[in-house]
């Protein structure tokens, strides 16, 4: 369908590709991947002719149609409704539906036959085209991406530029395009939105190609990954997780060819500089020097996975109650956030706050920080120190400072070298420092407000979508930052992987109350699933039951889920403790299978009498974790 041959493209000097090439193929569901700056969105906008190719070819069949969601449409507008502006992907049968109207309209005054054959011969032409299912189709859509069917009617205008975003992408989900091409397409979109996206693309008849640094959306979407790297284009078969493991093995082989390349490179140089001068050795060594010229030279692998040590310092340690929040109540006018809710952050929680757009997390936020009037009581505990991070910080940032001084400003009391360090996790090395913040990308911008926030020594995090605009190996940076970050934190994201991997609890608004369940997000879609709830605070749901069961009260809820996190920790030690009876079990019966002690009567008796007291433990504590796990299982279900 299109055919990339040995395409060149430079930026003033830099090369962003060199005799680069792909085929892309009708069915393909590619996910675009490379560092920030490595050419993902220069590739797509080279497809669409947005940018000129200095040198190589692009085609593509006569019957290709391209359908392009990028970061710049953000800015577009409209006076129309968001549903007209949806339905501009069906123009040609918009149309035949304004012909119609106008037959119509004028039959009212003048009823011929010639009128009625036309009308006739359109409407006829309309229904072929299905035009009478068009608008439900675009609302489907609309709402499908997190609209709310009183918004269609609203004027564009009106939402901001991640609401216009969404609606470009449902124009181009209705176009069909031969090729959809989506520029981080989850930026813009909350977790509903995301997964259905998702269900979407996978049915997706024609071919697709996504930027995108959320890895689960990546593996649920894409059966071929195109990596950006080097100036060149290369493909892995699979989705995300199958090219982590492609890309392991061939960095492997080709480090061992490296490597025997470079023996075989010193021993040839030893060679030649030990029979340089001499006469008989002469057509040896010319014969060396020449094949060393010829010689197609293997590149080290460069590796992109950086392991970060990122040290954390704190001056003061915080309460065991890092915030609470008593009888809070927060009111828009058109909205109820929060409605008498509490909740209480204690030190050493990691919580990722969950949801739809629109249910007040970062209100939430702004609430736990001190940034908004409420009703009731939020309050930090003793001795908390507080650092927020959100995109709108980014603006805060003095364009004019390089990125080494705007740290040094920030007033952390770290040395130059340590301000270095930090920024080398960050993936700003040598001379990068020295860069002006006004030349820096979205991404690198984010990399260094996150930067500022994590060296402010806090002990509490508060951090509002810190993977937007980041590529995928900085979101890996900061998960290994946040893993190694001994204080507390709240973070909203919509990055599942993201949130896998940092948090240990997980809260949601529902109904105006701040709902948590104490454990990993893995814990918390299973148990999601197993009770038939609603994942990540999704558009309230009827779950019909064969007999009516009895509400519980929220203290009922908060005492089984405080029982649940006692009885979890339990059962850990009771494996633990079954793990070594085992091991006991196992020593024994081999020293009782021992040759040289068959004819120690005693021993054998003391071996025996200690095999059977291990046994009965065994099974006590066998009992044990059935009951344990029993009762984990009542409180679950």
């Amino acid at each position: 369908m299109i055919s990339i041959n040995n395409l060149s493209y430079y930026l003033g000097s830099r090369a962003l590709f060199e005799n680069a090439s792909l085929h892309i193929k009708p069915k393909d569901k590619i996910g675009l991947i490379g560092l920030n700056g490595t050419g993902k969105s220069t590739l797509l906008k080279l497809i669409i002719g947005q940018l000129q190719k200095d040198s190589g070819d692009i085609s593509m069949s006569k019957d290709c149609s391209i359908g392009f969601l990028n970061q710049d449409l953000l800015s577009f507008q409209s006076d129309d409704s968001i549903l007209s502006v949806a339905m501009e992907a069906f123009s040609d049968v918009t149309k035949i539906q304004h012909r119609i109207d106008k037959i119509l309209h004028k039959m009212e005054t003048d009823y011929e036959d010639k009128l009625v054959e036309k009308l006739a011969r359109l409407q006829e032409e309309f229904e072929a085209k299905d035009g009478y299912v068009l608008q439900s189709k675009a609302e489907e859509v609309l709402e499908g991406i997190g609209f709310r069917t009183e918004d269609l009617q609203r004027p564009l205008r009106e939402f901001s530029g991640g609401w216009r975003m969404r609606v470009i992408l449902a124009k181009l989900l209705l176009e069909k395009p031969s090729i959809l091409m989506l520029d981080e397409p989850t930026n813009h979109l909350d977790l509903p939105s995301i997964q259905w996206i998702e269900n979407y693309l996978k049915s997706y008849e024609g071919a697709v190609i996504v930027v995108s640094h959320d890895r689960q959306f990546l593996n649920n979407t894409i059966n071929k990954i195109v990596e950006v790297s080097g100036q060149t284009l290369t493909p892995y078969p699979g989705n995300y997780d199958n090219y982590l493991e492609e890309k392991e093995l061939r960095n492997e082989l080709q480090k061992n060819a490296f490597e025997n390349q470079q023996a075989k490179i010193r021993q040839t140089e030893r060679f030649v500089e030990r029979f340089r001068a001499k006469a008989t050795k002469a057509r040896q060594v010319q014969s060396r020097v020449k094949a060393l010229e010829r010689m197609d030279k293997i590149d080290d692998v460069i590796e992109e996975n950086a392991a970060v040590n990122f040290k954390f310092n704190f001056s003061k340690q915080s309460g065991r109650h890092v915030a609470t929040l008593d009888q809070v109540s927060k009111s828009y006018p058109d909205i109820d956030i929060l409605k008498k809710a509490s909740g209480q952050i204690e030190r050493g929680d990691k919580i990722a706050l969950i949801g739809a757009n629109g249910k007040g997390k970062s209100t939430l936020l702004r609430i736990i920080d001190g940034d908004e009037n409420v009703e009731g009581k939020a309050s930090m505990g003793f001795n908390v120190n507080p650092s927020f991070f959100a995109q709108h910080q980014l603006e805060s940032l003095n364009v004019e400072n390089e990125i080494l001084e705007e740290l040094k400003q920030f007033g952390s009391g770290k040395s130059e070298q340590e301000l270095r360090g930090v920024l080398g996790c960050f993936l700003f090395s040598d001379e990068d420092v020295f860069k002006k913040i006004k030349v820096l990308s979205g991404g690198e911008k984010s990399r260094v407000a996150l930067a500022k926030t994590l060296i402010s020594e806090a002990n509490f995090l508060l951090l509002d979508e810190p993977t937007n605009h980041l590529d995928i190996q900085s979101v890996n940076i900061l998960i290994q930052a946040l893993q190694q970050y001994q204080g507390s934190f709240i973070l909203v994201s919509h990055d599942r992987y993201f949130v896998t991997q940092v948090a240990n609890k997980i809260w949601w608004i529902e109904d105006q109350q701040i709902k948590e369940y104490p454990g990993t997000y893995e814990e918390y879609t299973y148990w999601c699933e197993k009770n038939n709830k609603p994942k990540d605070a999704f558009k309230p749901t009827v779950v019909k039951e064969e007999k009516p069961k009895k509400e519980k009260k929220q203290k009922e809820i908060d005492e089984d889920l405080k029982e649940l996190t006692k009885l979890k920790k339990e059962l850990t030690k009771v494996e633990s403790d079954l793990e070594k009876l085992e091991a006991k079990k196992t020593e024994l019966e081999a020293e009782m299978a021992d040759p040289t002690n068959f004819n120690d009567a005693e021993k054998l008796d003391k071996l025996n009498q200690t095999y059977e007291s291990n046994s009965q433990t065994l099974a006590n504590k066998d009992q044990e974790w059935e009951t344990i796990a029993e009762k984990i299982e009542e409180l679950e279900g």
